[in-house]
């Protein structure tokens, strides 16, 4: 998919272009397109969103942006410089502005470790401050996520979920980081602590300038957090454009189909519900053509065999690109 055009505003903090990451299959003979030609671009300061369903590839994008697995092609620059470029040095200096939020809060939090030195292991790891110093920053980050300094002393198992992802979170940005990618932050947790994680992320974001990549199946969190919204399906993104218009205008069948599915609380504005039929294939065997022509109830012949382009059906402002043969 064609990157997006940078409108006149804040320059990009990370460009991506044609990524692709291929595995190969448990039994040694096929390929996992687990990422297929990924472009996307996040503004400084903005939320990008990337929705789809479970195995569509989000965690793996997520992951390959961060170069914590190897792109096997494609570009990436990160606040100007090419990050695929950089040395195994280079790229440990930009580790301090790259940082990541788990899923499960509590695989991810060393259960040996109490809290204090779970926060301050990335700057000890990067040689920032002395132990005093770091022990100060650690109960300044705690108190800005919510938890008291006595957390310090304790370990994650005597946590709640809410108040371990509190943790992870305090630990992401410990280095002051440009960019936080989220991936799934909040579906471990419970409905009424998934709100709280939200709004304490959305205050982080104004208050420390950071830009963050959201990633998560949810489009009802995904539309109260991000500014822009990246619709993956397959290894691939079909549709990007921001929050406002993807949601008002939906193009691709595909992102019509995820936003009719949105629970509405008010009965007097209830969407028509759009079923697919099938399950969504498997990466190892993407079908031809449009991945999406299997399930698509607009599917035409020449998505059968022809890849489709990305056209940009924005009308001044922003893009809002599309992948698909109806334009």
């Amino acid at each position: 998919m064609s990157a997006a055009v940078a409108p006149a505003g804040a320059p990009p903090l990370l460009e991506a272009w044609n990524l692709v990451k291929h595995f190969k299959a448990k039994d040694g003979q096929g390929v996992v397109h687990a990422v297929d030609g990924v472009s996307l671009t996040l503004r400084r300061g903005e939320t990008l969103g990337i929705v789809g369903e479970s195995g569509c590839g989000k965690s793996t994008l997520a992951r390959v942006l961060l170069r914590l697995i190897e792109p096997d092609s494609g570009t990436l620059t990160f606040d100007g410089a090419d990050l695929r470029a950089a040395g195994r040095e280079a790229l440990r200096a930009r580790r301090r502005d790259m940082q990541l939020i788990f899923q499960d809060p509590y695989a991810s939090l060393d259960p040996r470790m109490n809290v204090g030195s779970i926060i301050a292991e990335p700057l000890a790891i990067h040689g920032i401050g002395t132990r005093r110093r770091q022990r100060e920053k650690v109960a300044e980050l705690l108190d800005l996520v919510g938890l008291g300094p006595d957390a310090a002393a304790r370990y994650p198992h005597e946590f709640s979920g809410g108040q371990r992802q509190r943790i992870g979170i305090a630990r992401a940005i410990a280095l002051e980081p440009k960019l936080v990618i989220a991936d799934e932050p909040v579906s471990a947790l419970d409905l009424s602590i998934q709100s709280q994680i939200l709004n304490l992320l959305l205050e982080l974001k104004a208050r420390l300038g950071l830009s963050y990549i959201f990633i998560s199946h949810d489009l009802a969190v995904v539309e109260h957090v991000s500014d822009q919204v990246a619709v993956m399906y397959l290894g691939r993104i079909i549709e990007t454009a921001d929050t406002e218009s993807l949601y008002r205008n939906p193009s691709h069948p595909y992102t019509r189909a995820l936003i009719s599915a949105i629970p509405q609380p008010d009965p007097a504005r209830r969407r028509e519900r759009i079923v697919l039929g099938g399950d969504i294939p498997s990466p190892e065997h993407p079908p031809a053509g449009c991945r999406f022509h299997p399930r698509c109830p607009q599917a035409m012949e020449r998505c059968r065999s022809e890849v489709p382009a990305t056209r940009d059906l924005g009308t001044g402002g922003r893009p809002h690109l599309v992948d698909c043969h109806l334009y």
